[in-house]
């Protein structure tokens, strides 16, 4: 071939690879999934399996709407992936296309409280429900509470009917702002002629009600319902439905659904964590361009979602939460058996809060952020009998050594820590310790 033509061949190569989207390789038909959000915690099923007394209950409370007249307001209590917002959501879609067939004036909005935590937001909220217009009366901030408050009674009876209002972790709402809202929520009724609203309330924490108004709490809690955990059986049921719905035939091992079913079951029941951990199982079985989705994706998929929870947890600690974590982690390679007391973790976050020049908490404090760590699941602190020398609490930490070192690597502030106090000799770093 001449040089020319060999030339031309090379240019028209990358002209060709210079034209090519990189998506190009790895967009394929899909062999795994068939609809992808089936396995998403926003995805609403047609039948909730284990949940037809909670459906049928609530069913029965929002009934009075139909016939014109204000349901009960309700909390609606649950620990995490108990089908709670899923439920709730599923009853306005049916309450909904019921009224709309009997021509009834029906109107429902959906609040996520961690979202939209202030009473602006709230009731600008509620006042969608009632007009797309809504916007173009009420500017989404500027106004006066009482402003917004008297627009949205003034639209609630220009536009009549039964609004159901869904306050989906209701506890954030109250923890950030109190229970201003809530009062004027629920005293709304008194002040409309012409239209009801109706409250329901979603939290995971079965005690926020503690710290309301008594006469909040008793119009807010007019009825209540309450979602037990699932078990492991009930688990595995609802997989074998969503998977019947996400994936093609024969494309997921059964174990795989056994697995991820016990293993959801130990975290208290949460057919959510089930359904993330078969979800991701299957992306990474797509991406090793896997046809079958077996135990071994599930394993790696878990250790992805631990890593990813832990690296959530610490990077929103406060900074004395993380010193006192870094205490433990340091204390941790200075001991051979890892374990270590509160005085001792006390001791050591003395000395990063002097190196740093941050104000130090008392050793008493400082406990109550050992147990809250505790109950993160970040470290394990537990109460051990010495014998005549009476009880210690052991500490030492809950997660692995490469996830340590990932996560002060990651962490400006721990990073500092473990550079800092490890090159004055005092500590050995996790990652020394592996090294000797």
């Amino acid at each position: 071939m001449a040089p020319l033509d060999e030339e031309l061949l090379l240019m028209e190569k990358v002209r060709n690879i210079g034209s090519r989207n990189v998506f190009d390789k790895i967009m394929k038909k899909e062999r795994i999934f068939k609809n992808r959000e089936a396995l998403s915690s926003t995805f609403i099923p047609s039948y909730f399996p284990h949940r037809d007394d909670e459906i049928n209950g609530f069913a029965n409370i929002l009934k009075p709407a139909l016939y014109g007249a204000r349901p009960s307001n309700i909390l609606i209590y649950g620990q995490t992936g108990t089908g709670k917002t899923a439920v709730a959501k599923f009853i306005c879609e049916q309450i909904l296309e019921k009224a709309e067939n009997e021509n009834k004036k029906i109107h429902t909005a959906y609040i996520n409280c961690k979202q939209t935590n202030t009473p602006y937001g709230v009731l600008t909220n509620i006042g969608k429900s009632y007009s797309s217009e809504w916007e173009t009366i009420v500017p989404n901030a500027g106004w006066r509470i009482d402003k917004v408050y008297a627009a949205l009674k003034q639209k609630a009876d220009d536009n009549g009917g039964i609004a159901i209002v869904i306050l989906d972790e209701i506890d954030a709402l109250v923890n950030k702002k109190g229970d201003d809202i809530l009062y004027h929520l629920t005293g709304l009724n008194s002040d409309l002629s012409n239209s009801k609203i109706s409250l329901i309330g979603i939290s995971n924490d079965s005690k926020f009600t503690t710290w309301l108004d008594p006469r909040v709490k008793s119009r807010l809690g007019e009825e209540s319902l309450t979602f037990a955990p699932y078990n492991a059986i009930q688990i595995e049921e609802i997989l074998a439905q969503r998977a019947q719905i996400a994936f093609h035939e024969n494309v997921v091992d059964p174990l795989v659904l056994t697995v991820c079913a016990s293993r959801a079951a130990q975290q208290h029941g949460d057919a959510r964590k089930a359904l993330d951990l078969l979800r991701i199982s299957a992306e990474l079985a797509e991406r090793d361009d896997c046809e079958l989705v077996t135990v071994k994706y599930v394993n790696k998929a878990q250790n992805i979602m631990e890593i990813d929870q832990v690296r959530s947890i610490v990077s929103t600690l406060p900074i004395q939460y993380k010193a006192t974590l870094a205490g433990v982690v340091l204390n941790q390679g200075k001991r051979k058996d890892g374990h270590q007391t509160t005085g001792e973790v006390y001791s050591t976050y003395m000395q990063i809060c002097k190196h740093f020049s941050l104000d130090h908490l008392s050793q008493r404090r400082v406990g109550h952020i050992i147990s809250e760590l505790d109950m993160q699941g970040m470290i394990n602190a537990k109460i051990v009998s010495l014998g005549r020398q009476g009880r210690t609490k052991f500490i030492s930490m809950a997660i692995d050594q490469v996830q340590i070192d990932e996560l002060f690597a990651e962490d400006a502030f721990l990073s500092d820590i473990n550079i800092e106090l490890t090159k004055s000799g005092n500590y050995i770093s996790s990652t020394q310790l592996r090294l000797i």
